[in-house]
């Protein structure tokens, strides 16, 4: 805990999924300035050239290479086929490290939804990771090589609030595949690490708020939330220090704390500190969650009569 040496990402291949904006894209710059080769995948081409100028930006060294690669990540092949191609530019090898960061969210009342919303919401929030470490496992398996897996979970894959039922739910999932693959990839010598940020204020963060309801957005009011660039120095930081289940704030720290489950502490002095803060802590946000949402019920009966729902 206190002299493990920390993992260093220079010289090693890096590969992000998500990284031509938002978190992503923060990773992949703060990583090409440690002196990382990089290769970030997005659907969108235009957004994907913009990233690499800005990593073009902060090169180390002449060596270091960058790449980008547009695919659709939410089924198997073309994952497998993303990764292919960024292991063919360096020799055929699997990255180092891969970092899915690639989703989206949705957030809506669960009696508005449609089917779609339901499934959609698994898609972007669980399968464009999963069927990225589905085929980055493999690879690295095959190779022997002894690199990282990091997800990308939510402070929503601790707990949940109005809002999230097709969202929260995905990233649950996310924290049981991690927590599943930690375990089984040991027998490889791979490590899998989560990330659980907070609210992010990114592109993504704008375009939730267009369908979030306004007692979520009320909720979420009391949440300082992270910058993209923040959220990356977090995830960062924990995967160099070994962390598996990494926390950007306080809040989600003490999430992890009271139900961390299996996962092994990151700081058990800390730690033990933390779930007994939590112990008080997480029931008194609890309630006062469940005080604003039954305070918002004549609102919301109105609001759901105006919509035809009644």
């Amino acid at each position: 805990m206190f002299f493990s040496k920390k993992w260093d990402c220079r010289n090693l291949h890096i590969y992000i999924t998500g990284g031509s904006q938002g978190l992503g894209l923060a990773l992949a710059i703060l990583v090409a300035k440690k002196g990382a080769h990089v290769s970030i995948v997005a659907r969108n081409q235009i957004n994907l050239d913009k990233a690499l100028i800005q990593l073009e930006a902060v090169r180390q060294s002449p060596s270091q290479l960058f790449k980008a690669y547009s695919f659709s990540l939410d089924n198997a092949e073309d994952s497998s086929a993303a990764l292919h191609a960024a292991s063919e530019a360096h020799g055929g090898n699997a990255p180092d490290a891969v970092f899915t960061c690639a989703g989206g969210s949705k957030p809506m009342f669960f009696l508005e939804m449609e089917e779609q919303d339901l499934t959609r919401g698994m898609v972007n929030g669980y399968w464009v990771q999963a069927w990225t470490a589905f085929a980055a496992a493999k690879q690295m398996a095959r190779e022997g090589k002894k690199g990282k897996i990091i997800f990308v979970s939510s402070t929503l894959g601790y707990m949940s609030l109005v809002g999230y039922t097709s969202y929260s739910p995905a990233k649950h999932a996310l924290r049981g595949l991690a927590d599943s693959l930690r375990s089984e990839l040991l027998l490889y010598g791979i490590d899998v690490h989560c990330f659980f940020p907070p609210t992010m204020y990114t592109p993504g963060f704008e375009e939730e708020n267009k369908t979030k309801p306004a007692i979520t957005r009320h909720i979420e009011s009391t949440d300082e939330g992270l910058t993209a660039e923040q959220a990356a120095s977090a995830l960062l930081s924990g995967v160099e220090n070994g962390d598996v289940h990494i926390a950007g704030d306080l809040i989600t720290r003490l999430f992890r704390a009271s139900t961390r489950g299996s996962a092994p502490r990151s700081n058990s002095l800390l730690d033990v500190a933390l779930d007994f803060i939590a112990l008080i802590g997480v029931p008194l946000w609890r309630r006062s969650v469940d005080k604003q949402i039954l305070a918002h019920r004549k609102e919301h009966q109105t609001y759901l009569e105006g919509r035809g729902f009644f």
